[in-house]
């Protein structure tokens, strides 16, 4: 399909033309002319459509690839690319319920989207506590406390690098020593473990990610992530778990509905 592009030549703002080529494509993938897994026109193509050469059609799909838009194939040519990006349900989604009920949240949120989710294991096992963690525990940093590194793919992507953090006391005799810490996930053992939960605290940052990140993640290049402390409480205020997440910044979209305070 050839586009019905602009005259280079005819360019009056101030962007350069492969700017203003991408935005073309990207206003036509947002509106749905082209859908997830649609192929673009060749680089000959676009250069006949918006009457430029090819490399100017070359650096502006680099700028579609770097916004994480397209991606290439080999010997097949440049794709709009699928992503799943499913709703973290603010509030809603660390609802007893639903944990007491047996599901983990992860499990629950992705589920009601009707999409897969997988934790693959990294690591488990007792570690120096990071300056965050150690803070939100009350204890020295680098003093011992049991950790469980996962890698969180929904949709067969991965989506988060989650490094939960317990107190020694919680984590030792417990199945959250295990990779199958039972129905319910870490929520249930913990509530189960001491007093009830109570409280959750989050704290979002964005960035740009470090290499071995972008490698785990499976980041297009450009794509920036998000930096995740949870603190989870009990019922007497005790920190009782801290997860250090690093989520790819283009699988999630934040969603919260909420009572407005008095």
């Amino acid at each position: 399909m050839l586009l019905s592009g602009f005259v280079a030549s005819d360019i009056t703002d101030e962007r350069t033309i492969q700017t203003r080529i991408a935005d073309d494509i990207r206003g036509r993938i947002e509106t749905g002319e082209y859908s997830a897994g649609d192929q673009l026109p060749t680089y000959e193509k676009l250069r006949q459509s918006f009457r430029c050469s090819t490399g100017v059609a070359r650096k502006a799909i680099d700028i579609l690839r770097q916004q994480g838009l397209v991606v290439s194939k080999q010997g097949k040519g440049v794709f709009v690319r699928e992503i799943a990006t499913p709703k973290r349900h603010g509030i809603d989604r660390y609802a007893r319920s639903r944990w007491q009920r047996g599901t983990a949240i992860h499990d629950a949120e992705a589920g009601r989207q009707g999409l897969s989710v997988e934790q693959i294991y990294r690591e488990l096992g007792e570690t120096p506590a990071p300056r965050p963690v150690a803070e939100a525990f009350g204890i020295e940093e680098g003093a011992p406390v049991w950790v469980r590194k996962r890698t969180t793919v929904v949709a067969g992507r991965p989506h988060q690098l989650a490094d939960s953090y317990y107190p020694l006391d919680l984590a030792l005799g417990t199945p959250l020593t295990r990779e199958d810490s039972g129905p319910g996930g870490g929520f249930a053992r913990l509530d189960e473990a001491g007093d009830p939960l109570a409280e959750v605290s989050e704290e979002w940052s964005a960035r740009m990610p470090t290499s071995p990140e972008s490698v785990a993640l499976q980041l297009p290049g450009g794509t920036p992530v998000m930096d995740l402390i949870r603190i989870v409480y009990d019922s007497k205020g005790r920190a009782v778990e801290v997860m250090l997440a690093v989520v790819a910044a283009d699988t999630v979209r934040m969603a919260y509905r909420f009572p407005i305070p008095d």
